[in-house]
């Protein structure tokens, strides 16, 4: 998964802490998602790309499910994903991601169960 990203991508998931910072600090995050998992299934919908000559930008739902090492299957939740990409000789790279969770403003709490 390392070719995928700018050895100084900036993302901001969806854990903390607020950003994660390098493509180290991004693999980790991946590393620890999957210790979760036995079988896991990353689904993409509705994915939109603007691309320009050095840098393009795309956004999409993403949902993260599978079965856990507990035994418990998960259908996971959906999230707003954005990404960024730059044009780094001649391979298209993501500088910066975002996954986010709308939240209830009244109650302070994430809204989990919303389907795309």
């Amino acid at each position: 998964m390392k070719q995928l990203y700018a050895t100084d991508v900036v993302s901001f998931d969806v854990e903390p802490p607020l950003q994660h910072v390098g493509v180290d600090a991004k693999l980790k995050n991946w590393a620890n998602a999957f210790t979760f998992f036995q079988d896991v299934t990353y689904e993409v919908r509705d994915l939109t790309l603007t691309v320009g000559d050095e840098v393009a930008f795309g956004h999409c739902f993403g949902r993260l499910s599978g079965a856990l090492k507990t035994g418990t299957v998960t259908s996971g939740m959906w999230v707003r994903v954005t990404f960024c990409f730059r044009n780094i000789d001649g391979n298209w790279l993501i500088a910066h991601d975002q996954a986010s969770v709308p939240f209830d403003v009244a109650s302070g709490k994430a809204v989990v169960d919303l389907e795309p």
